[in-house]
């Protein structure tokens, strides 16, 4: 059954802390004796004070003593139980829940950008954030309180049976009354609850969606159509949430009537039993603790089943981001890249995305160290797929790519990325300090070295011109600086990390002419001595590359230099002449 796999796995993340995993299940245990043992005592104390009468003092004394001092030995060793397993289970589930975040954090950050392409951000928060809080309970409920009705029902079922068969027979069917009153909701409810989980992660993927692009939403003033489409999502969950709670609410109805029913039923019971002589008081007793007992467990055990049904979709969500997998993941046994002066090799490469036409069709590209090698050509012609390919984002059908005679397939992702600088479009910064932002090219640079890829970005200026200076926050996505000074920012990051193998997405082409002119010198002194690739839309910006390489339909179609591509009058001097028709 699905719901109890995903209760084991839960548990399961447990790992780490196996050993007070099952310190905590003997103290439990322990719990679940003196579960049973009290209401015993207590029905005992209730049978010597009906003989009180006819005993003599000195026996009535001595019993009494021994009854009262067992009865307050157990009751001291369940408080400190209690208090041992409820403080070991809290401090296990705090730290186990951050794990489990980190744990999350970590695997989503290893996905490639085709799993973050089809994701909200949002919806992954949400589930990043709910699992953990789910499971943080789920630990600390199973640990504190869970664990030991399971382990009662388990002991107190089998005694009351050995105690009186006839009076068990109540709360044997109380406990069979509430296992298929929680299967009947189950079957009942779950399709509702999965659907009702969904449409809450639309709703907060919604909303991070426009809060993220609040600038557009006002300004486009979308203000009433957001707020309408946000209400609609509300509507969608209440619609879906509310049967499951109406089935709940019976099932916790029926289970307080089954309960009343079972001790009406002992009451009456016990009553002609003790008429027949077949039934003492005290039995009776013990048994209308032990019913009460079970009943509080039991409400207890409905009250954590309505929940954790109610959480189990959002469960799910969490445990399958975690078995998604990477499309491309180190081979086993795959070695670091070896140094080298980054030679770059495509031989014939093929490609095409899950369930699409070819996107590359047997590309072959030789670019040797200090050559700059310039990709154009119509959006979707594949630039940027061999681009992607290249930092292995995705592994290629057929063909090969190597670097310094290594074949990339075969070396581990980490250490490819890490000889590979990229400056996009989008600067791509985190709402970080400016010394922070940079650091991500190089963790171990220090101040000298910061502030010489900064000038070298020609960035070093406007940098100490901030309120903090390297210290200033840049904003979500470095929305407190202009565009020049973001990619300025970004080709010190790429200059810190100075990688062999450089990749220049469209690095200007959101740029006025005065910004990128100059941020142009501080890409040229980026570019200096390592293997460039320029995929660029603006042609003008790719006159100076070694090569130029022309995409059309996954196909290279043309290469050469600027001036000798124009003079062949092909594919690529009609793309300058569309570029530069609208200025004649």
């Amino acid at each position: 059954m699905a719901f109890v796999r995903l209760y084991a796995r839960v548990i399961a993340q447990l790992g780490p802390d196996r050993r007070v995993a099952w310190w905590l299940m003997a103290a439990n245990l322990l719990l679940a004796g003196l579960l049973f043992v009290e209401p015993v005592l207590f029905g005992q104390v209730i049978a010597l004070l009906a003989e009180a009468r006819v005993l003599p003092g000195d026996v009535l004394w001595q019993r009494a003593t021994v009854l009262l001092g067992s009865w307050a030995g157990v009751g001291l060793l369940g408080i400190l139980a209690g208090i041992g397993a409820g403080l070991q289970a809290e401090r296990m589930a705090h730290r186990n829940r951050l794990l489990a975040m980190r744990r999350f954090y970590e695997h989503v950050l290893a996905l490639p950008p085709s799993f973050h392409g089809d994701t909200r951000t949002g919806g992954l928060m949400k589930l990043m954030l709910s699992g953990a809080d789910t499971m943080f309970w789920l630990w600390l409920s199973f640990f504190r309180d869970q664990l030991a009705m399971w382990l009662a029902l388990l002991v107190l079922l089998p005694m009351t049976v050995v105690l009186n068969g006839r009076l068990a027979v109540a709360l044997v069917l109380l406990v069979g009354v509430f296992a298929v009153l929680i299967l009947v909701v189950v079957r009942k409810t779950e399709g509702g609850q999965r659907r009702a989980q969904r449409w809450q992660v639309e709703l907060v993927g919604t909303a991070q969606d426009a809060l993220a692009n609040v600038t557009v939403v006002q300004s486009f003033t979308r203000l009433g159509d957001e707020m309408q489409r946000f209400g609609a999502l509300m509507g969608e969950v209440i619609r879906h949430q509310f049967p499951v709670l109406n089935w709940w609410a019976v099932a916790n109805v029926m289970t307080r009537g089954a309960s009343t029913i079972a001790v009406i039923t002992i009451v009456v019971t016990g009553t002609i039993l003790h008429a027949r002589d077949e039934a003492s008081v005290g039995e009776i007793v013990t048994f209308m603790g032990l019913a009460g007992l079970l009943i509080q467990r039991l409400d207890g055990a409905m009250q954590f089943t309505t929940r954790l049904f109610a959480e189990f979709p959002g469960l799910e969500g969490y445990f399958a981001v975690l078995d998604a997998q990477s499309a491309v993941p180190d081979r086993p046994g795959a070695l670091p890249l070896a140094a080298g002066p980054g030679d770059v090799v495509f031989d014939g490469v093929s490609f095409a995305y899950p369930g699409a036409p070819p996107t590359l069709c047997d590309i072959t590209i030789s670019a040797h160290h200090g050559l700059t090698v310039a990709l154009v050509g119509a959006t979707g012609a594949g630039k940027s797929t061999c681009m992607a390919l290249l930092e292995r984002f995705w592994d290629p059908q057929k063909g090969a790519i190597r670097i310094d005679g290594q074949d990339i397939r075969d070396v581990t992702i980490d250490s490819l990325r890490a000889r590979i600088g990229v400056v996009f479009q989008d600067s791509m910064l985190l709402n970080r300090s400016i010394r922070e932002n940079l650091l991500m090219g190089n963790p171990r640079a220090d101040q000298a070295q910061i502030e010489a890829a900064a000038r070298a970005a020609e960035a070093h200026d406007f940098i100490l011109a901030q309120p903090d200076g390297y210290e200033t926050m840049v904003g979500e996505r470095g929305a407190n600086l202009s565009g020049g000074q973001r990619q300025r920012l970004a080709i010190a990051r790429a200059l810190l990390k100075d990688p062999p193998i450089l990749i220049l997405d469209e690095a200007t082409s959101a740029l006025d002419a005065a910004t990128e002119a100059r941020v142009a010198t501080a890409l040229h002194r980026l570019m200096q001595g390592r293997t460039c690739f320029v995929i660029a839309h603006r042609l003008s910006t790719v006159r100076d590359a070694d090569v130029i390489l022309v995409f059309d339909e996954g196909r290279i179609v043309e290469r050469g230099s600027f001036a000798a591509l124009m003079a062949l009058n092909g594919p690529f001097s009609r793309l300058v002449e569309t570029q530069l028709a609208p200025a004649r």
